[in-house]
């Protein structure tokens, strides 16, 4: 009679609480994590999260991005894989490859990437083998 189902569950059951980088706060790195992320400082690096990415006004990542959902506000530089929607704000700059399942533009947003879309585009693209280097330390041969 009485069901649980329509009590709020609590953010931890979803992957823990979201984690914020706040502005004037610069970090190289990789990150990952299974919660919501708030970006508004500045990362070198990539982030991995089974939650949603939000970059805000102030907010910078130069990097490989992969996640579920992202609203960016700030600037993006890189490789950005998202699973569903990902939604850009009038303020966003968004430069590098894109991957997405749906995609969501305001006026005004800049948009310089090369775009993939489709339910198969996210998998296509953390899927695909890396382009590796066939150079060698060999010395020149000369004839």
């Amino acid at each position: 009679m009485f069901s649980d189902n329509k009590k709020p569950r609590p953010m931890t059951e979803f992957g823990g609480q979201p984690n914020r980088i706040e502005k004037n706060t610069k970090i190289k790195g990789n990150i990952t994590s299974e919660a919501d992320f708030r970006i508004d400082g500045k990362l070198e690096g990539n982030v991995k999260t089974s939650g949603k990415i939000v970059i805000g006004k102030d907010g910078y990542i130069n990097g490989k991005v992969e996640c579920v959902n992202a609203d960016i506000e700030g600037k993006f530089n890189g490789e950005l894989a998202v699973k569903d929607l990902l939604s850009l704000k009038a303020s966003a700059i968004i430069e590098g490859t894109v991957s997405v399942s749906k995609l969501a533009v305001e006026p005004g947003a800049t948009f310089n990437a090369a775009c993939t879309m489709g339910k198969g585009a996210v998998e296509a693209a953390s899927s695909s083998p890396k382009l590796q280097s066939t150079k060698t330390n060999e010395p020149a041969k000369v004839s």
